[in-house]
């Protein structure tokens, strides 16, 4: 009996630090994304670039989506489908609730199409109008679907169980960052609608805004994952 019990307790620890370890991987491949991104190509184009064509530039991207065509395109790409792959297999710790898996594929097909149907080029020319529509209604659902995890379901307890003091304070990041996802893509669409042709356009602020809004998701499933803030109780 005793060693039937030790199986089962076995398991049961398998499948929670399966859990853990899949949601810091989308946190940190979610946090370190801007920073990859915008290190890599000013140290490449520092190291490499041309100063003397008229085209070179040595700063920040417009966007986030606008390092698909920069010397990044693998890493953009790339770090998508790493963080929709995770989202695919990520099934969440009660398997008679359907909410993580579903979320989890929503999330992983946007963010396939992220990577998949690149933003228009700047300037963009005679760019398919079509292609930048599906690209930002995915990036949208991609980053709000996110936002519900951390809003609903990172925020889920144990009925049968009083929550913790920890849990409490991390339910109340959840929604923090959760609103500050939601509150970066409006911001972001606010700009780029209305504030293209001001000067601020010139400091990127699509790139940090996204940025804001991948940092908040990335470190939301960082908590999640227990690689901070972990119960001690």
């Amino acid at each position: 009996m005793g060693s039937r019990l030790e199986a089962v307790r076995a398991v049961f620890d398998y499948k929670a630090a399966s859990y853990h370890a899949q949601r810091k991987c989308i946190g940190i491949l979610g946090i370190s994304l801007p920073v990859l991104l915008a290190l890599g190509k000013m140290l490449i184009d520092a190291m490499f670039g041309a100063p003397g064509n008229p085209d070179f530039k040595l700063g920040i991207v417009s966007s986030i989506s606008g390092y698909y065509y920069t010397v990044m395109s693998g890493v953009f790409v790339g770090t998508l489908f790493a963080i929709g792959v995770f989202l695919f297999n990520y099934r969440g710790p009660d398997e008679n609730d359907n909410r993580d898996n579903l979320a989890g594929n929503i999330a992983c097909i946007f963010a396939l199409g992220v990577a998949l149907f690149p933003t228009a080029p700047t300037p963009p020319g005679d760019y398919p109008k079509i292609i930048s529509m599906i690209h930002f209604g995915s990036a949208a659902i991609f980053l709000l679907t996110l936002a519900y995890f951390s809003l609903f379901l990172f925020t889920r307890t144990d009925p049968n169980r009083k929550p913790t003091k920890r849990k409490l304070l991390r339910n109340k990041i959840y929604r923090g960052l959760g609103w500050t996802i939601i509150s970066a893509i409006a911001l972001c669409a606010a700009v780029m609608l209305f504030l293209d042709d001001y000067w601020i356009s010139k400091l990127a602020p699509a790139f940090w805004l996204e940025s804001v809004a991948v940092w908040a998701f990335g470190w939301s499933w960082m908590i999640k994952g227990e690689a901070i803030l972990k119960d001690n109780e």
